[in-house]
């Protein structure tokens, strides 16, 4: 077997009703907004098991025999690493998943992701870690529309210590997590941003940029997202192509 060239980190939850996606409720209830993000961790799933030359390695809080779509769910994890989730907060337990990650793959990059972005694909995410590859950068970090992000990679995950203290949902926590970086003293290239999913307009707006997808056939199924009472045609566009296309700009950013 051909020794992996990068990790693929998933941090996610079971999809259990009244335990994720409570932003979307309402308008959904919580199975309907439960079976969104089991439909986005799917698909997220999909897409970076398909990353050649990955593996991947899930760290994982709640209970899959409980979640919505739980055999699609168990059979989607039965082929990956799946690590418990630690740490007082989001920040710390994204650095405790990077920290589980460099013991696992000692010596190699790590893309780390969660389970609110299902229009990635594979060639989005192994574009991504190009400048990883190549030693350009240090660390890369996909912006989100809300002031977030939606993907972190490093060369030595181990330095994403340096973000334990950044706080999390917030509209600077993208900038935050830039600063935090460089202060450590890496080299920092930015991705295209992506909307993830928080709100119900979130929802309709990211299955409109994935059609293939899971998650846009769950959206498709729920009255109270198709109905128009959540559309906003105002949304910017992403910079999320069809799939199979190079989604990733030319050249990354550096800051």
């Amino acid at each position: 077997m051909t020794a992996p060239v990068l990790g693929l980190l998933v941090l996610a939850k079971a999809p259990e009703p009244g335990r994720v996606k409570t932003r979307l409720c309402p308008p959904l209830a919580p199975a309907e907004a439960a079976d969104l993000a089991a439909a986005a961790l799917l698909d997220t799933l999909d897409a970076v098991c398909g990353v050649p030359g990955g593996r991947v390695v899930v760290a994982l809080a709640g209970r899959v025999s409980s979640a919505v779509r739980a055999v699609e769910l168990g059979a989607a994890l039965r082929g990956v690493v799946i690590r418990g989730q630690r740490g007082p907060d989001l920040g710390h337990r994204i650095a405790a998943a990077h920290h589980d990650a460099a013991g696992l793959l000692p010596g190699r990059p790590v893309l780390q992701l969660g389970m609110d972005t299902p229009q990635v694909d594979p060639a989005l995410l192994a574009d991504a870690a190009g400048p990883l590859h190549r030693g350009t950068v240090d660390a890369v970090l996909g912006p989100a529309t809300d002031g977030g992000w939606w993907t972190l990679g490093l060369r030595d995950p181990r330095a994403a210590a340096a973000i334990a203290d950044v706080p999390t949902s917030r509209g600077d926590t993208g900038e935050r997590t830039v600063h935090a970086l460089r202060t450590a003293g890496l080299r920092v290239g930015l991705l295209p941003e992506l909307t993830d999913v928080d709100t119900a307009a979130d929802a309709v707006a990211v299955a409109r940029t994935a059609p293939w997808s899971r998650f846009a056939a769950a959206v498709a199924m729920l009255p109270a997202l198709t109905s128009g009472i959540c559309r906003n045609d105002e949304f910017a566009p992403q910079n999320v192509p069809t799939r199979g296309e190079n989604a990733v700009a030319s050249g990354v950013r550096g800051c």
